[in-house]
Formats: structure tokens, sequence, C-alpha cells
């Protein structure tokens, strides 16, 4: 029995730093300076790896004290979680799998079009219900200021592929447009303006710039795609391992139930 409970509550142990990675990544996601402006899948992570960290923490503390009724609650609880974060998983890993990017000839950048990303990520994400307000947080950020930073040529911009999704599509005009280049964040006389709605709300005004393009909504909706693909790697080998470690744990308590058991009806005998 004791064997049984030293076991569990070392896989407790690693179910609590297996919430570590969960929550880091949660964190991360909020953390980060192109998609500040955007809450949503990031702190449902938290949540969960939070929860995580609590429960597991009460299952080592019920195998290290032999508190059997708050194991089967760990367990219980635990599986509940494992559930709740495989279809935060599976939700993300659809909704973020079409890809809105197209390569453009003599560009080391992509660009993005709306239309090709989700309808739940283009309904609920950058509907005109919420641009206004994710559209004025992009304007207080530096994610385009700090452009200017970092190409001073033409030529240096044209070949970058450091350029973000985000920056690709509210920091410059459409590449269909024709626009030519003065720095990364102003551009003039255009050739082309009917090659793309996005051409003729361009704006020079460092407050406007393109984030009223739909070129912006998507350069959005790539960002968040990238950084959730990012974390998904991680979350995906720490959901493997708390499964392993959930099944053993179960074993494990089934067993000591067993054995207790036995020893009871042995007693009972003698």
């Amino acid at each position: 029995m004791a064997l049984a409970n030293n076991l569990t509550a070392i896989l407790n142990l690693l179910a609590l730093l297996c919430s570590i990675p969960i929550t880091a990544s949660g964190i991360w996601l909020a953390s980060k300076p192109d998609n500040e402006c955007v809450n949503l899948l990031r702190w449902p992570v938290v949540v969960l790896g939070v929860l995580i960290l609590v429960v597991s923490a009460c299952g080592f503390i019920g195998a290290y004290q032999y508190k059997e009724t708050l194991l089967a609650v760990y367990l219980c609880c635990m599986a509940i979680l494992i559930g709740l974060l495989l279809v935060v998983l599976i939700f993300a890993f659809v909704v973020t799998r079409p890809d809105g990017s197209y390569q453009v000839p003599g560009r080391g950048y992509k660009e993005y079009r709306l239309e090709g990303f989700s309808n739940w990520l283009r309904e609920n994400v950058v509907d005109s219900k919420n641009w206004g307000k994710i559209r004025a947080c992009l304007a207080d950020t530096n994610v385009c200021p700090k452009l200017s930073q970092q190409f001073i040529t033409a030529d240096q911009f044209f070949s970058s592929s450091s350029i973000t999704p985000l920056q690709s599509g509210c920091c410059k005009p459409p590449t269909a447009c024709g626009y030519n280049f003065v720095n990364p964040t102003l551009w003039q006389n255009p050739t082309n303006m009917a090659a793309d709605a996005d051409c003729y709300l361009w704006n020079n005004d460092q407050s406007q710039l393109c984030y009223n393009c739909n070129s912006c909504k998507a350069g959005l909706l790539g960002n968040l795609r990238k950084d959730w693909r990012k974390a998904n790697l991680i979350l995906i080998i720490t959901v493997v391992v708390l499964i392993w470690v959930y099944v053993i744990a179960c074993c494990a308590f089934r067993n000591a139930q067993t054995e207790d058991l036995f020893r009871k009806y042995k007693q009972g005998w003698v």
C-alpha cells in the first residue's frame, strides 16, 4: 500500500511539473507584443495550467498522507482537466489550420488574404464589433514604428524574411498597389490602385497606415496562427506525458485499493 502511494505521489509530482509548460505557454501567448491586442484563446490555457497545478498538488498531498478520498477526487478532476485541455488543443488546431498567406515575387516576406483564414477566426476575432478596439490598440504599439529602425533601404526591407504577418499586413500597403518605397511605413505614388480595395485605405499618417485594411486583419490572424502553432507543439507533448502519468496513477490507485482489500480479507480470516 505504501509503495503504491509513494508511486502515486511521484506521478502527481510529475503532473505538477507538467502544469508548468502549459501555464508558461499561455503566459507566452498572452505576453507576445504583436498579439497583445487580442485576448482570445490565450487565457484558457493559463487557467487550465493553474488548475492542473492545484489538482496535482492535492493529489500529491493525498498520496503522501494516504488520503484515498482526496486521491479519488484528484483522479476525477484530472480526467476532466485533461479532457478540457484536449478540447482546447483540437479546437485551436482546427480554427488555425487554414493559412491565408501567399508568396509575393521579389519579396522575402509573405502577404495575407483575410478569406484564407477560418470563418470562426474572421467572425470572432476581426469582425467589425471587435476591430475598432483592436485597431486602436495596434496604433498604440511599436509594431510598425520599429520597422523604420530595422530597415533603411528598400532592398533591405524587400529581402527580409523576419517581417511578421502583422507588420506585413498593417504597416505597409499591399504590393499589388504599386506604391513606391520611401521607408517601411511611408509609401508614395501608387501605380495600380484598382488592384486591391486596401490600396485606397492606405494612409501615410502613422496613426492610420493600413490599420483599417483587410490585409491588417489577415496579418493579425496570421500572427495568431503562427504563435498558436508553436504553442501547440509544447502543449501536445505535455498532454501526452500527462495522459501517461494519469494512466499509471490510476493503475497504482487501483492496485493500492486491491492490496488493501486483500489485506483486510486476510486479517478477517486470521
